[in-house]
């Protein structure tokens, strides 16, 4: 006989049949928020916050939380057991009332005036008659429906599912009631002395009294926390009720199955849960205001809803120290919103937790986190492929994946790729492809493109090479900043790839110049500051380029203003504006120091500052130059176009 499979529906969250998350999106937004001036940190909060083209955020699942919240309190009001009291009242009276008329006895008219004088209040009235002999057997039953449901509505408050188990209660009933009341305040007394049986007595306790616990707590500290809960939210109910609502209802509980013993014992165990577990919100209240009543024990079921979703809330807020996704209660979160929102959380979870085993962020010495170089390496290489397919557009040729013109082997190899030129690699192209079949399987394609590897070649001209580039606030103000960063690290990228005999340096400048690495280009933050020092700059560039003498000098500048400062010296840099003849003039000094070493010197000029474009004219010729002036958006095309353009021309 042929075996038999059931399918059904996944709900062990995330579908395992789906594909791995895809860091790249994630990496790329969190570069994005980086170069724009954040922290690595925050904008890993921030992606989290936002989500991913698949997943809602943390705000999203708050706004949904918020909004049900909202709902809930918009639909109901807290007088649902007042209101069907004083209907019931009302139906026990009108029929007591007809069968005294009918009645023409002293007796009937002394109850008459009996019934006439009782107070205006419910609860009141409730204690009135509470020991009245009815002459109409309705309103008994009426009257003592009230009592059953006022003891139905307090025992449910406490204890879950109760209200089912006690819908035909008799005087035998009410008495077991009451003593497992009495015998679950002993338990929790004996917990709080910490009595050393205290797990016999639970024992014990749970096989005479476990139906009434359907949540089936394993020991006394489980009985506690959902006992507790659920007496913290009728505690919130009675808060959020008016002082005359709350007063009227505390009466009318007296009348629990018409024995006052079982109010006072649940006020008891409330004062002993309240001992034990003081953390609970006893305090807190909700502002009810639809117009569909609620019950004690519907309501007390609603704020202990309301009671999740703020802890949902605050763990969806992730701000309290030492948050983490994992704190997050997916149970809760699935019967709040639903499935989808759980899968939401546990797909943050795993971006979260992948960015860090993947090497993608990383801590610091102090403690701070930040992109590996394995994430910049991710940011440069997406950089450049956006530079790539600008290149394409705008000339129709693949200047960048070509990896030398003229080449030179360089002993490394990389997967072929359309348009490579490059030779393959006979040995690395069939280990993969038996490789692959070994793990495919015969069936398999003797030789695929995947298969395929080419073998680096480089320039046989190695070039030095320094980017310079505009740190100053106006790059900031003016959108430039994260144009310039991408650009560098597109440069960087393509050089480190691809042209790893070139050595190139990353120059800042802005009332001071600085050489920097990838990593701390790209994290850094702009600031206020006065002073355009390509003075500075070109010093340090000079500086490189006689570092690496035997090498092709290149040097690309990126501004979005003429200079304004100099370095004097000292080493004092002076700031002046308009800028003084003297900044003009040590600066073009050193271009003039620069095309002495034989420098290609290209300047990309953003905005349209006309005191600008005569100043990098005159670079131009002085220099034996050129200017460019891109648009932003087009500013990594130009640069890095222009970099392969003077390696071609070599």
């Amino acid at each position: 006989m042929s075996p038999r499979y059931r399918y059904s529906a996944w709900h062990g969250g995330p579908d395992p049949l789906e594909p791995p998350v895809d860091l790249r999106d994630a990496l790329d937004q969190i570069g994005r928020d980086v170069m724009e001036g954040a922290s690595p940190r925050s904008a890993l909060e921030e992606l989290l916050r936002t989500g991913t083209r698949d997943s809602s955020g943390l705000d999203e699942l708050t706004r949904r939380l918020w909004q049900r919240r909202s709902e809930m309190q918009r639909r109901h009001r807290l007088d649902g057991t007042i209101s069907e009291v004083r209907r019931l009242l009302e139906r026990a009276l009108e029929q007591e009332r007809l069968a005294l008329a009918a009645d023409t006895s002293e007796d009937a008219r002394f109850r008459e005036l009996q019934l006439s004088a009782l107070p205006p209040d419910v609860s009141g009235q409730v204690n009135e008659l509470s020991e009245y002999d009815w002459r109409s057997a309705e309103a008994r039953e009426a009257f003592e429906e009230i009592r059953q449901m006022l003891g139905t509505e307090v025992l449910e408050q406490r204890f879950q599912g109760m209200k089912d188990a006690m819908q035909d209660v008799s005087p035998e009933d009410v008495e077991r009631v009451r003593e497992m009341l009495d015998d679950l305040s002993a338990l929790l007394a004996a917990h709080a002395r910490g009595d050393d049986d205290v797990q016999q007595k639970f024992d014990e306790f749970m096989a005479k009294h476990g139906e009434f616990f359907p949540e089936n707590p394993q020991n006394v500290d489980e009985l506690v926390d959902a006992l507790a809960a659920r007496s913290a939210a009728a505690q919130r109910v009675l808060n959020s009720m008016s002082e005359e609502q709350r007063q009227e209802l505390m009466a009318l509980s007296q009348q629990a199955f018409g024995d006052p013993r079982i109010a006072q014992a649940l006020q008891n165990i409330d004062r002993q849960l309240q001992g034990l577990r003081p953390g609970e919100d006893w305090n807190g209240r909700a502002r009810f205001r639809g117009d569909q009543p609620m019950g004690m024990a519907e309501a007390t079921a609603a704020m202990a809803e309301l009671g999740e979703m703020d802890r949902l809330a605050e763990q969806l807020s992730q701000s309290y120290p030492g948050a983490s996704l994992e704190d997050i209660d997916l149970e809760a979160l699935e019967r709040q919103l639903g499935p989808q929102a759980t899968v939401d959380a546990q797909r943050l979870s795993q971006i979260e937790r992948q960015l860090r085993d993947q090497g993608l962020l990383r801590r610091a010495p102090d403690g701070s986190l930040q992109l590996s170089p394995r994430a910049m390496r991710r940011l440069g290489e997406n950089a450049l492929q956006s530079v790539i397919s600008q290149l394409g557009t705008r000339r129709g040729e693949r200047d960048t994946d070509r990896a030398g013109a003229a080449g030179e082997l360089t002993g490394t190899t990389r997967p072929w790729t359309y348009g490579d030129a490059e030779p393959w690699d006979a040995v690395r192209t069939v280990r993969n492809a038996v490789l692959r079949r070994a793990a495919e399987g015969p069936d398999s394609p003797m030789l695929d493109l995947a298969d395929l590897e080419v073998a680096e070649t480089e320039q046989r001209s190695r070039s030095a090479v320094v980017l310079c580039v505009d740190t100053s606030w106006s790059m900031v103000q003016d959108g430039r900043w994260v144009p310039m960063k991408r650009t560098a690290l597109a440069l960087h990228h393509l050089v480190a790839t691809r042209f790893r005999s070139d050595a190139l340096q990353l120059v800042t400048f802005g009332r001071y110049a600085s050489a920097v690495d990838v990593g701390e280009l790209a994290a850094l933050e702009g600031a206020w500051e006065q002073g355009t020092n390509l003075h500075h700059a070109l010093l340090l560039a000079g500086r490189h380029l006689r570092k690496h003498s035997d090498a092709q000098p290149v040097v690309l500048v990126i501004t979005d203003g003429e200079p304004t400062a100099h370095l004097e010296p000292n080493g004092e840099a002076v700031f002046d504006y308009p800028p003084d003849p003297h900044t003009l003039s040590v600066t073009l000094s050193e271009v003039d120091a620069l095309h002495r070493l034989g420098t290609t010197l290209s300047v990309f000029m953003l905005g349209d500052d006309p005191r600008l474009e005569r100043f990098v004219n005159i670079v131009a010729r002085r220099g034996g130059g050129r200017v460019l002036a891109p648009e932003a958006d087009g500013l990594g095309a130009a640069v890095v176009g222009d970099y392969l353009r003077t390696k071609r021309r070599r």
